[in-house]
């Protein structure tokens, strides 16, 4: 079966959802080529693979030789979900303690969270701040422009991802943008601010996406009572 890919950010954690067959061919390739560029901002991954049929020896071989690499910027590749028929391969082969396994993608994703990645900036001093939207693009956005006025921010594309780093990381504004995955952003900010109550609820108005750049920066920081160019 061909293999298919469906990624999403949660925080510094990369998920790659796997569904067929991880093999020689075009199926490694294609793996392959997504975690070179997944390698390009994130050390951290998460494999998500309960919907996998099949991996041979070249699959395996694939998986192991980016987890050594990435431990080598303080990340690693840890496996979420694990079909049965993997779980007693990596047994078999040795392989259970070189390549993490977790039963669900929730408990992989915190694995990382309660570490800071090697390779991240060190912590800043200023306020914390989530952002959740489902467009990466909008997220580099917001965090380019909020860490340059000192902010720490953490991006997630996911709500239920948000409500996961909620658990271990407090933060002091939750910030919802138009596109938020699954339910609308008024309901997220809702939820997430109960999970945080000290925190302070922003949302994004349903415009910002169609905004000018400069338009959009005045908005932004306007939300958080920040002067342009300060």
């Amino acid at each position: 079966m061909p293999l298919t890919l469906k990624s999403r950010f949660a925080g510094h954690v990369y998920v790659m959802r796997c569904t067929g067959s991880i093999v020689l061919g075009a199926e490694a390739k294609a793996l392959e080529a997504a975690l070179d560029l997944a390698a390009l901002e994130f050390s951290r991954i998460v494999l998500s693979l309960a919907e996998l049929q099949r991996l041979d020896s070249i699959g395996l071989g694939l998986l192991v030789r980016y987890a050594a690499h990435l431990r080598k910027r303080g990340g690693d590749i840890r496996l979420a979900l694990p079909p049965p028929f993997l779980v007693k391969l990596l047994e078999l082969t040795m392989l259970s303690a070189t390549l993490q396994t977790f039963p669900t993608e929730e408990e992989a994703i915190l694995s990382y969270l309660r570490q800071r990645p090697a390779d991240a900036a060190p912590a800043k001093s200023g306020p914390r701040v989530l952002v959740v939207d489902e467009s990466a693009d909008l997220c580099v956005f917001v965090r380019s422009i909020l860490q340059h006025h000192g902010f720490d921010v953490r991006t997630y594309s996911l709500f239920r991802d948000a409500e996961t780093l909620l658990q271990v990381d407090p933060v002091d504004y939750i910030l919802v943008g138009p596109g938020t995955l699954q339910r609308p952003s008024a309901s997220s900010l809702k939820s997430l601010a109960a999970l945080a109550p000290k925190a302070v609820p922003l949302r994004l108005d349903d415009d910002f996406k169609i905004r000018d750049a400069e338009e959009a920066t005045d908005a932004l920081l306007q939300l958080f009572k920040l002067r342009p160019g300060a």
